[in-house]
């Protein structure tokens, strides 16, 4: 990035910081704070082990330095200024979980629009927050988009606090559906004499495979005979034989399957079931970036706050609000819209921002100062003096 490109960004960040009311997390006096400044050369500067007390006043300290990236701790400390972490005195933290459209299955940043990958973390969110909700059951869950390639989900539930890496790291495994094993899906009950075999329909991934193990009985039983056998046999280790004693229990007692009756059908329904268990886990787990994570120190972006390789905002976003939010709409700040800029643009691209959809060719071009902003911000283009 050339001098004259990165004073100018530096210039209308300070610009937005002047009128922005950028909020503070819970005990911001407790927590490191961290900043990527300007900085000359392709280099990044990361500025950390800072206090708020160190800062000043947060809203001032963001209009005359209006730094690249900003960031606070998910920890609390006794002395988040102190220049080490042994030194620091660690408190807790909070539980942070951040989804990254580049990281995603079956997402090639190489093929896929900015627009096109975004929706695809939205998809990743919801699920997330489906195991936060659903299996969870957390109260204080914020979501945050973070101005650059998808989400941060935020966890200040006082239950959480004191977890350490290891703990953190379960929750990571939970979520991601890593080595789900079925036996742990079943539990063993005692009814009017028998012992039976039951998969967990409750909640949690037993409540998922079993939502699965469902829609296939009512699917099998739409179908003709031959139609329903030729159906079960695509499972691996189900032949004729077995199809049919599984087909067969479905017909005859439809309410075992119901239970979750792992009995019900012999061996057949239990390797149905492993198999659906494997596609949940791939089709359902959240993709969370695990070391933000299991860090109990992690630095995370401060809402409110512009994202310097993108020029949106940090957006909080009300859970009510979620499937409304646009991020190339609602994310754009206000500050750079309504003129126009002149910028360079190194290689033929594409923006899709505010609804509109922008195509260039290398070379210069007069454009919306937030698409200006965004691919200079990028690297994807320069500012072009008058």
């Amino acid at each position: 990035m050339d001098e004259t490109t990165r004073e100018y960004l530096r210039g209308r960040f300070a610009d937005y910081y002047r009128a922005a009311a950028v909020s503070l997390p819970p005990a911001a006096n407790e927590r490191e704070w961290g900043h990527i400044p300007w900085t000359p050369g392709s280099e990044t500067t990361m500025v950390r082990h800072q206090s708020q007390l160190d800062l000043g006043d947060v809203d001032d300290f963001l209009q005359r330095t209006a730094p690249r990236h900003v960031y606070f701790s998910a920890a609390r400390y006794d002395d988040p200024g102190a220049s080490t972490m042994s030194e620091k005195g660690w408190r807790g933290a909070d539980l942070v979980f951040d989804l990254d459209a580049d990281h995603l299955p079956g997402v090639d940043p190489s093929e896929t629009t900015y627009k096109a990958m975004l929706a695809a973390c939205k998809d990743a969110l919801r699920r997330l927050l489906d195991f936060l909700e659903a299996d969870f059951d957390f109260d204080t869950i914020r979501i945050v988009f973070s101005g650059g390639r998808g989400y941060h989900v935020h966890i200040r539930d006082e239950s959480i606090q004191s977890l350490d890496s290891d703990a953190r790291r379960e929750i990571v495994d939970y979520v991601r559906g890593r080595d789900l094993d079925t036996d742990g899906l079943i539990r063993v009950v005692s009814k009017s004499g028998t012992t039976q075999r039951l998969l967990r329909t409750e909640g949690g991934w037993g409540r998922r495979v079993h939502r699965e193990l469902t829609a296939l009985t009512e699917e099998l039983r739409d179908l003709d005979e031959d139609s329903a056998l030729d159906r079960l046999t695509e499972f691996e280790g189900i032949g004729e034989g077995r199809a049919e004693t599984v087909l067969g229990a479905i017909t005859r007692n439809p309410d075992a399957i119901a239970e979750g009756n792992m009995e019900a059908g012999g061996p057949g329904i239990r390797l149905i079931t492993d198999a659906l268990a494997d596609r949940v886990a791939d089709e359902q787990a959240a993709p969370i970036d695990e070391p933000v994570t299991t860090d109990t120190h992690r630095l995370i972006r401060l809402p409110g706050s512009l994202h310097g390789g993108s020029g949106l905002v940090v957006t909080p976003i009300d859970r009510d609000d979620l499937d409304e939010f646009a991020p190339l709409t609602d994310a754009v700040p206000d500050r750079f819209t309504g003129t126009d800029i002149a910028v360079e643009v190194a290689d033929p691209c594409r923006v899709d921002l505010s609804g509109d959809t922008i195509k260039l060719d290398r070379g210069v071009h007069s454009v919306p100062e937030h698409v200006g902003v965004f691919l200079m911000a990028r690297g994807d283009a320069a500012k072009v003096t008058a």
